[in-house]
């Protein structure tokens, strides 16, 4: 299976994901550590993935949808976007509001 398809199936399988560098409990930079902190925060059963886990996910999941930096977080199949987004997200509630709506969908 190409790695192209492998990305599509980890995000399309999973209702969040994120795409981090270590995983939640041992993240790698401060990026993937505030970011997966702010996610797990509002949702206990997100998926998170170590890019350092399969370096052809690394090398790239940035193709995939024209992302190129770490922390990826996808929610119903839908990039949402890196740390900085992910922390305004938190911090003004609505992650938690697009987390809840992507259960319901």
């Amino acid at each position: 299976m190409d790695v192209l398809q492998r990305i599509a199936q980890i995000v399309e399988g999973n209702q969040v994901v994120l795409f981090m560098k270590g995983t939640r409990m041992f993240p790698q930079c401060g990026y993937s550590s505030r970011a997966s902190a702010a996610l797990y925060d509002v949702c206990k059963d997100a998926e998170f993935f170590d890019v350092f886990s399969d370096i052809e996910v690394y090398e790239n999941l940035p193709k995939y949808a024209d992302w190129h930096t770490f922390p990826q977080l996808y929610i119903n199949g839908e990039l949402i976007g890196g740390c900085d987004i992910l922390m305004e997200l938190h911090g003004n509630g609505e992650l938690k509001e697009m987390i809840n709506a992507a259960a319901q969908a």
